[in-house]
């Protein structure tokens, strides 16, 4: 990833930064756009490997600048399904995407579901992500709960294949990816087709809602 510096390049051999209030990123976002900049999202849990570092070489290819968010969404996990135990290591991720020298803005959200119980409230950046998400619990309503209500939904696509077994899990996705398009407002967005069936199931979903995003 690495080219000759420029103003838009803030990342280059810099931390990128961490932003993780939502109305921040989006308003990060407006200003790159008002200076010319197309945007590039590479959405991911966290954990990061080489797989997702070849994402986000891909990503700088198509924009100027790369957001590369950090999420592990409670909406793909059922309540059987122990999101606690989900692997994370956010300081280690830093540290690779510091090596990639491609990214400007890292997008860790505290909470991006609306429920009763305290879903997902990572601490400081730089610390242990997984002793903020020791309380965290599935999205889904349990024991008479108000749960988060509101979903995106691409029907068919998410009932098959790894559907069957995981009823749940598309749904979290797409709503997810949606959520994150609203708030970062990117002109592009890389995906890895190892799990094809999300892949595509992103792709329907952008496709028929006009969202102004190219999918790579």
């Amino acid at each position: 990833c690495r080219k000759e510096r420029s103003p838009a390049d803030s990342a280059m051999g810099l931390e990128p930064e961490v932003i993780s209030d939502n109305e921040e990123m989006r308003s990060w976002s407006r200003n790159q756009r008002r200076n010319g900049e197309t945007i590039a999202l590479v959405p991911t849990m966290g954990f990061l490997h080489q797989g997702h570092l070849s994402l986000i070489e891909e990503a700088k290819k198509h924009a100027g600048v790369v957001v590369v968010s950090i999420y592990v969404n409670p909406g793909q996990f059922a309540p059987g399904e122990d999101l606690s135990r989900y692997p994370s290591d956010f300081e280690g991720d830093l540290s690779k995407l510091r090596e990639v020298e491609c990214v400007n803005v890292v997008f860790h959200p505290r909470n991006l579901y609306e429920t009763t119980t305290k879903v997902m409230e990572p601490k400081e950046a730089g610390e242990d992500a997984l002793e903020g998400r020791k309380k965290a619990v599935s999205c889904l309503e349990e024991d008479g709960k108000k749960g988060h209500q509101t979903w995106i939904r691409v029907e068919k696509l998410e009932k098959n294949l790894c559907g069957r077994s995981r009823p749940v899990f598309f749904r979290g996705v797409a709503t997810v990816v949606a959520k994150l398009f609203n708030i970062v407002e990117p002109d592009f967005a890389v995906f890895g087709k190892k799990d094809y069936q999300q892949w595509r199931l992103i792709c329907r979903m952008v496709s028929p809602s006009l969202l102004c995003v190219h999918i790579f």
